[in-house]
């Protein structure tokens, strides 16, 4: 495999920048360990996709969406989650890749089917870590330049820009007219850490290319989607998991909207 041409793809690029990310927000003592976590995880992630890539003959060699998804999942856990619970997620993320699919793409983004399973399976802690929000907020420059820069890439900036805009006016509403819960309240989610995670997920994993929309339109769809209904998770039941639902939900009406225009072309040629 070429390197210096590889690192110029998008893949190339969002895992140079989750790798950078990882290393950034590891330089707080307290999350050294994230290292060995994510190390964990992309092990565990080149194990599954190999095993994968031998039962299907794939003749790909390098799994890096597997590494991606593995990359993810370490800077989102909790660090003080243990070990196998990193293997656990990881291995579910991939099966769900794997198995959860139509032709040969996912229907929902890997990692966050891997997390919600973890919060309501697992019952493992989500820090976000790797957001760098347990960092000085100076440095959300790096979350923000690099999102930008790979959200342009995949060609996914409208997608990232109708998601933040929906959900930050909509938690600005809540908050204005105080409603959601009497704690994590709308108000909250506009401070840091909540804010943090809202951009690593908009930047890193909305903008997965198998599980979202190509035209602008519909990708101004997906994210105002996905937006409300995150908003509308936070402001009911707060919690860890409203992000990652909203992502689900927009998966899920991506591929249902996929189906019925295919149903529509099929019906069209056979008349």
């Amino acid at each position: 495999m070429n390197v210096e041409k590889w690192l110029k793809t998008p893949k190339g690029y969002m895992m140079a920048i989750l790798i950078g990310l990882t290393l950034v927000a590891a330089l707080r003592p307290q999350d050294h360990i994230g290292l060995l976590n994510a190390g964990v995880s992309v092990v565990t992630a080149l194990v599954i996709d190999g095993v994968a890539g031998m039962l299907y003959k794939n003749k790909k060699k390098f799994p890096d969406g597997g590494i991606i998804t593995a990359l993810i999942i370490a800077d989102v856990l909790s660090n003080s989650t243990p070990w196998y619970l990193f293997v656990a997620t990881t291995a579910v993320a991939l099966l769900s890749k794997h198995l959860i699919k139509t032709g040969r793409k996912p229907i929902f983004n890997p990692a966050a089917v891997g997390l919600v399973v973890a919060i309501y399976v697992f019952s493992t802690g989500q820090s976000w870590w790797g957001s760098l929000a347990l960092l000085p907020i100076w440095l959300i420059p790096a979350l923000i330049i690099p999102g930008i820069v790979i959200s342009i890439r995949v060609n996914k900036f409208p997608q990232v820009a109708s998601f933040l805009g929906v959900y930050f006016a909509l938690m600005f509403f809540m908050a204005i007219f105080h409603l959601g819960l009497p704690y994590d309240t709308p108000a909250d989610a506009l401070r840091i850490p909540f804010v943090n995670s809202t951009l690593f997920l908009a930047f890193f994993m909305l903008t997965d290319p198998p599980t979202s929309p190509a035209s602008y339109p519909k990708q101004i769809i997906f994210g105002s989607l996905a937006a409300i209904i995150g908003s509308v998770v936070f402001a009911n039941y707060g919690g860890l998991a409203y992000l990652l639902i909203g992502l689900l939900v927009g998966n899920l009406a991506n591929y249902t909207l996929m189906r019925v225009r295919q149903k529509k072309l099929t019906e069209v040629m056979v008349e």
